[in-house]
């Protein structure tokens, strides 16, 4: 009898809540004030594209490896004119939107606010963060968005999105930081902001304003499995932003630092391999040629702690962090080798156009007799055996592949689990170089001395190089 009078009660608060509009109204944000004074700076944005076969192809639809997440700016496929959103940033007449909304694009057109209509001319893109400048001349009196601080933006924050989707212009939505530095693999500086806000074909390069009406993210991309808004939208970090846009601002291209370091994600297991205490910094996996961290004693397999002082957490933000760094300066590469700190003074130099990322190997060989067992090592469930042009030809490796090679591994085991296949190069065991199936016995031995430690691989696998820290199971 007790719980039905709550339950009664309970319902009735909450309908006198609901039923009463002026109550709700009371409790809930109203935008008006800010939406009134943010919309003149928001534009939308049409092109017009050649319409051969190529370009139908790429304006359709823009995709991270990830096939429900998709960048739009509403293609018209019958006459090749997309339309797309952008904000003012200045009062000659710059504009940010995305690249994606302008690329291979024949004329760009601004349509303002009070509707006039201006061709607009390409300043730069930036591929690589799917940003693009373009430029106005107009004798309207503009009024520029003003640029925020998108690391103080906190998750549950309030947001406005001004864009133009389905070219329906000056639409606004509303919703929260869902949340931040999210990395869905559409380019390698990732750092999305995730929001429930509306965002929709056509809102691509639209702003993100925060409650004191400063821009904090550029819309981009959407997750949906149908086409339309789920309530999972992506927007660049204003922060970003700026830095790429100050550049095309002055170069009309960007140009980033480079250290030549091949990197992948720390841990837990090849933490404990290598002596962490916890998993932290990010691994070294190959070092390119010409790279700036080779001269100054950076080796494969090396942990990155820290850069310039920041500690390193993941591999995105060490990229960022180097590629806008200034060209020519020295930084304070903070490493984690053989179970010691070691700082060390790196050059920042500039990216070239196609980075090579191919690891450094050793040219000498040792031969050795075979191991027990025709090379099965029962610790780790795996078969290893010497190259030879048999297994050359059988996998397509490389001419200069230096190692032992992966012939077998049993179902269930952890290099199953971890993605390891039969092909795959083991180049290096505990940044040991390995030539023979000795020097893969010895290693493992090693380890199981260590109170049972992972060993930790280096992977070579069709040109793509990496580690792995393989658990030692009981032999028998």
């Amino acid at each position: 009898m007790f719980y039905q009078k709550e339950l009664k009660f309970l319902l009735v608060g909450l309908f006198a809540f609901c039923g009463s509009p002026a109550l709700a109204q009371q409790n809930m944000p109203s935008f008006a004030d800010l939406v009134e004074r943010l919309t003149p700076s928001v534009v939308n944005i049409s092109t017009i594209h050649q319409p051969d076969a190529e370009t139908v192809s790429e304006t359709a639809t823009f995709s991270s490896p990830n096939p429900a997440i998709n960048r739009y700016f509403n293609p018209q496929s019958s006459n090749q004119t997309a339309l797309g959103s952008g904000f003012i940033i200045s009062d000659d007449g710059y504009i940010i939107t995305n690249n994606h909304v302008i690329d291979k694009a024949e004329e760009i057109t601004v349509t303002l606010a009070d509707n006039t209509s201006v061709e607009a001319k390409l300043i730069g893109i930036d591929k690589k963060t799917d940003l693009a400048l373009i430029k106005i001349e107009t004798s309207k009196k503009l009024q520029p968005a003003v640029l925020g601080d998108s690391d103080k933006i906190r998750v549950g924050d309030w947001i406005l999105a001004i864009g133009n989707p389905f070219g329906l212009g000056g639409s606004v939505t509303a919703g929260i930081v869902s949340a931040k530095s999210r990395d869905i693999e559409a380019g390698p500086y990732d750092n999305f902001i995730q929001t429930d806000a509306s965002i929709n074909q056509g809102s691509s390069g639209g702003p993100m304003f925060d409650m004191k009406g400063e821009v904090i993210g550029i819309n981009s991309a959407i997750f949906s499995t149908t086409g339309g808004s789920m309530g999972i939208g992506f927007a660049i970090p204003v922060n970003m932003a700026k830095w790429v846009i100050d550049q095309l601002k002055t170069k009309g291209e960007v140009k980033r630092g480079w250290i030549g370091v091949k990197i992948q994600p720390n841990n837990d297991e090849i933490a404990a391999s290598l002596g962490l205490n916890a998993q932290e910094g990010v691994l070294v996996s190959g070092l390119s040629d010409g790279a700036s961290a080779t001269t100054a004693g950076i080796v494969v397999g090396d942990v990155i702690l820290s850069f310039d002082g920041h500690p390193i957490d993941n591999t995105k933000n060490l990229s960022r962090m180097v590629a806008e760094t200034q060209i020519g300066r020295k930084v304070t590469i903070e490493l984690w080798r053989n179970k010691k700190r070691l700082p060390l003074q790196v050059e920042i130099i500039e990216m070239p156009d196609e980075p090579e990322n191919t690891p450094k190997t050793v040219t000498e060989k040792v031969s050795a007799p075979q191991t027990e067992n025709n090379g099965m090592i029962e610790e780790l469930d795996i078969r290893f055996e010497e190259i030879s042009p048999e297994l050359m030809d059988k996998y397509s490796l490389a001419p200069d592949a230096k190692g032992v090679v992966i012939t077998e591994i049993l179902p269930g085991s952890d290099a199953e689990k971890k993605g390891l296949r039969a092909g795959d190069v083991v180049a290096k065991i505990d940044k040991k170089d390995v030539f023979t199936l000795a020097d893969v016995r010895n290693f493992v031995n090693e380890a199981k001395m260590e109170n049972n430690r992972p060993v930790l691989l280096l992977i070579q696998d069709k040109g793509i190089v990496h580690f792995a820290a393989l658990k030692l199971k009981e032999s028998k």
